[in-house]
């Protein structure tokens, strides 16, 4: 059997353009990537046949989509989470637009149980992932999408950039922007759990202008 020249630890050599023209690379190509781009999936899907199909037409995006990879702008898995993405929201863009919630499932390949269950697996190991993107939600489009692939997905600054087709500046405005409005999201909870606990008398609340939140400038 041929050796698979693989060039750094997360490239085989000639990148994505060369596996998508020899099949051998390319099962090499899959067999590298194939875990990260499930859990890709799992972090955005909860059902197993889904998550299965989603991958799969991953990799089918790949083989038409091999000439766009550009080492410089980062690694293959950020380029792969970026087919991925587009994937995922062609996907729910589909479900949105069905009629019965039963045609998402029609015609879709029968899985193994020992699929199933490690799709299961998956699904469950990546179930924080997916709680952290729905507090994401509320997030406008373009700032979501940065804090997703950056805090979730766990790319740099310079491959989210790369993935969203923005520049690297409006990357960090837009992941600056969005940890500002968690951070006051969070604060605004928590001001309104102490309003809630002084106003009904709870022993040991905080009051307002105890609380660190009201601090003055240069206090606290």
């Amino acid at each position: 059997m041929k050796e698979t020249p693989v060039d750094g630890a997360d490239r085989i050599r000639g990148g994505p353009a060369a596996a998508a023209r020899d099949p051998q690379l390319f099962e090499a190509f899959y067999r590298r990537h194939v875990d990260a781009v499930t859990r890709f999936v799992a972090r955005r899907v909860d059902d197993p046949h889904t998550a299965a199909d989603l991958t799969a037409e991953i990799f089918l995006a790949v083989l038409d989509s091999a000439h766009t990879y550009r080492p410089r702008l980062g690694s293959e898995t950020a380029w792969l989470y970026g087919i991925a993405r587009n994937v995922v929201s062609s996907e729910r863009r589909r479900v949105a637009r069905e009629a019965e919630r039963d045609l998402r499932f029609s015609g879709r390949r029968l899985l193994e149980a020992d699929d199933i269950a490690r799709l299961e697996d998956n699904l469950d190991a990546e179930s924080p992932g997916r709680r952290v993107l729905a507090a994401l939600a509320r997030l406008p489009e373009g700032e979501r999408a940065v804090m997703e692939l950056i805090a979730v997905d766990q790319l740099t600054v310079t491959e989210a950039a790369a993935v969203l087709g923005i520049r690297q500046v409006t990357a960090r405005v837009r992941l600056h922007r969005a940890r500002k409005a968690l951070r006051d999201e969070a604060d605004s909870q928590v001001a309104e759990t102490d309003a809630r606990a002084v106003s009904s008398g709870v022993p040991g609340a905080r009051t307002p202008n105890a609380s660190p939140l009201y601090a003055k400038r240069g206090e606290a």
